[in-house]
């Protein structure tokens, strides 16, 4: 075993003067040239100025509808099923018109629960469900305002985007 002595310091070295002033300078040089140039700064004003969302951003879901204003969804439950979280619920009724099997009588999203890894979009075979409204703020006073319902999800809907789809189904 090798034993490396360390080198003895003066007073003024161990005071570590040398190194407060050096971390002291760069901090000063930063905040200066933040004060005075308005170009590097990294930080949003969040409510004022909102970070651009890219394209393809997995956001709150929503459902499609169609032309007469009923979901798409054919309670198929391809999405809950391939939910790893288990946050989607679907209650499938019978539908009136003998062209359409069957519609959701409940579709309610736990959002707590949902870790927005759209496998449930990926498995709709009908282009129901999708994730392209660019929410992102989430609050609320209760669990109970983040499990959302059918009628929340069917007007869900951003203002640049269609709430109807040109899918076959």
């Amino acid at each position: 075993m090798i034993t490396v002595k360390r080198p003895q310091l003066n007073f003024f070295e161990r005071l570590y003067l040398g190194a407060l002033f050096k971390g002291m300078f760069i901090t000063l040089r930063h905040a200066l040239a933040n004060l005075f140039s308005q170009k590097h700064i990294i930080t949003y004003e969040y409510p004022e100025i909102k970070k651009p969302i890219p394209e393809d951003y997995r956001a709150e879901h929503r459902l499609m509808q169609r032309p007469d204003g009923s979901p798409r969804c054919t309670a198929c439950m391809l999405c809950a099923t391939a939910c790893p979280a288990n946050c989607i619920e679907i209650v499938a009724a019978e539908h009136e018109d003998p062209r359409v099997e069957k519609y959701p009588a409940v579709y309610n999203i736990n959002l707590l629960r949902c870790i927005y890894c759209s496998l449930c979009v990926e498995a709709c075979p009908c282009d129901a469900i999708r994730m392209d409204t660019k929410k992102i703020e989430q609050a609320g006073y209760s669990r109970e305002h983040f499990i959302v319902d059918k009628d929340y999800l069917l007007h869900n809907h951003p203002e640049d985007r269609s709430p109807y789809s040109i899918a076959l189904y």
